[in-house]
């Protein structure tokens, strides 16, 4: 897929939001733990790619990632969305962050300047961090969008999905792909949204892990199914419909025209 944080996502820009309906602020315990069990999802995916693969000398390349300077990229990412969540619960806009070059040399070094131990123990604190912030904001701050401007109509809770779920796996699966493990890769992303499905999550952020998964399977030269896993995923979130008309990834599935009535506007 197309790396969320590469360009811009559904919860970064302003079209409307699909989630409204599927929450109610007399229920966001539901919410909550949703949120919690995506995140760690993440997390767990993580750590599991780091047992298996880490190593310091494994140093990777701009254009082939390794495992390490993968995962403290997702930390990067993890870290700067709570640093949003301790700026709202103080009643500051929080910071805007730049978009990351994900080809860039110096980037890539950075990321790998840190070392293995110091890699997991931040995926575990991050992620930690990052849920009980989750689960201490208000039913407003999650569910009301005129409480932050800055989301463009966005509900906050969609935003943490996308960059601690979303934009994590996204890179996991890529990692499995571009070194020749498409089935783990798939196998991965159904598990996603298996556990969506299970955590009964919104259909917003079930349908960021559907759309992970078709991804894969395009990838995988599973077209067929690739193409019935994506329009179940933007029946779940419409905003994906012009994320599928740009993604490299879905390339295979445009030329053998399986998108076409898929992408059309909708009126």
């Amino acid at each position: 897929m197309t790396v969320p944080g590469s360009q811009p996502t559904p919860a970064d820009t302003g079209a409307a939001d699909t989630g409204a309906a599927d929450t109610g602020a007399a229920d966001t315990g539901a919410l909550r733990g949703a949120l919690a069990g995506l995140l760690s999802f993440a997390a767990a995916e993580e750590l599991t790619l780091l047992a298996e693969t880490a190593s310091d000398s494994d140093r990777g390349r701009p254009d082939h990632w390794a495992a390490v300077p993968l995962v403290a990229h997702n930390n990067q990412f993890k870290g700067q969305q709570a640093e949003r969540l301790v700026a709202i619960q103080a009643g500051q806009v929080p910071a805007t962050y730049g978009e990351v070059d994900h080809s860039s040399a110096s980037v890539y070094r950075g990321y790998c300047a840190q070392a293995s131990a110091d890699v997991k123990a931040e995926c575990r604190r991050v992620s930690d961090d990052l849920i009980d912030r989750t689960w201490a904001l208000a039913p407003e701050e999650l569910l009301d969008p005129a409480r932050h401007p800055w989301l463009n109509g966005r509900m906050l809770w969609l935003q943490i999905v996308v960059r601690g779920f979303w934009h994590a796996t996204g890179h996991l699966g890529d990692y499995y792909l571009s070194h020749g493990q498409a089935e783990r890769a798939i196998a991965m992303q159904a598990h996603g949204l298996a556990t969506a499905r299970y955590l009964r999550a919104p259909g917003p952020a079930a349908g960021l892990a559907g759309y992970s998964l078709a991804c894969a399977q395009a990838r995988g030269g599973l077209l067929d199914e690739a193409a019935r896993t994506l329009a179940e995923a933007i029946g779940l979130n419409p905003d994906l419909r012009a994320n599928a008309s740009r993604d490299p990834d879905l390339a295979a599935l445009r030329d053998a025209g399986l998108l076409g009535a898929l992408l059309a506007p909708v009126r």
